[in-house]
């Protein structure tokens, strides 16, 4: 490709911004795609780009390429549109973050009423390791403009000290956490920082973030096969069905849903290469 010219592209949101070859072929990269393949797909978009071109498009060019040469790139390819997936109610995202911690070593329960000095608090996620607690907050968004604003840990940090004044488990509670599928305001962090919370977002902390961890973990959402239809996905995710490795381990319900031998092994060995 020529030396790379400056196009300006048009988020969701409506920002307009320079567009990054560098990103692109980053998150090329995470799909697992090689580097041949992965020049292709960024010389094509070269090609086909113009100013004012919004970013879904551009997304939507990728992800046609990356389906037609292998199903799994592009499920993995469409990881961050798959957590919008795991929407509207957002218990899905809870059980999916909760999902993520026990592949992590954690002991978790979803949904737990637990006591506090001034009132009792429905709490997403009550995770123990190591002998320690933590209170996680899931934040989901359906609106990916949507950012976490300060008013949030600051209600999370409020409802954790209120735990905390009248907490009985032998384990001692260590921090509380607010985990979002969007983004932080930048004062959300600071404050999160200054007192004392534990902030994951889609793309925060640098190296432990969201993405992070499920690309690391291989712990990839059932919204992200390209094989499932949308109806699929609703029944699988309303039966608990959240993440692929709990589809692998329970291929049976994909009988209920009356789809083929033949579909069937293409869908789970579409999911067993996500999980690598």
């Amino acid at each position: 490709m020529e030396t790379e010219k400056v196009f300006k592209v048009q988020k969701r949101s409506g920002e307009v911004v320079n567009f990054s070859f560098d990103k692109l072929r980053a998150s090329l990269k995470h799909t697992g795609a090689g580097h041949d393949l992965i020049s292709k797909i960024v010389d094509t978009v070269y090609d086909e780009l113009y100013t004012g071109i919004t970013t879904e498009e551009i997304y939507n060019r990728a992800y046609a390429m990356l389906k037609k040469n292998k199903e799994v790139y592009a499920s993995k390819y469409k990881l961050k549109k798959a957590i919008y997936e795991l929407g509207p109610t957002g218990f899905p995202f809870e059980r999916f973050i909760a999902g993520i911690l026990t592949y992590s070593g954690y002991e978790c329960s979803v949904g737990l009423i637990v006591k506090g000095a001034c009132v009792d608090h429905e709490i997403d996620v009550v995770a123990f390791k190591n002998n320690s607690g933590y209170l996680v907050e899931c934040k989901f968004h359906s609106d990916r403009t949507n950012k976490c604003n300060v008013k949030v840990p600051l209600y999370i940090h409020s409802r954790y000290n209120d735990v905390k004044a009248t907490w009985k488990d032998d384990r001692t509670l260590r921090e509380g956490w607010v985990v979002t599928n969007t983004r932080f305001t930048t004062d959300a962090i600071q404050f999160g920082i200054c007192a004392g919370l534990y902030l994951m977002s889609w793309d925060y902390p640098n190296e432990n973030s969201l993405k992070d961890r499920i690309n690391r973990l291989g712990l990839h959402p059932v919204t992200c096969s390209s094989l499932l239809s949308g109806r699929e996905k609703d029944f699988l995710l309303e039966h608990g069905i959240v993440l692929c490795r709990d589809l692998i381990n329970q291929e049976f319900m994909l009988d209920h849903l009356g789809i083929s031998e033949e579909r069937k092994e293409r869908i789970i060995s579409d999911m067993k290469q996500l999980c690598d």
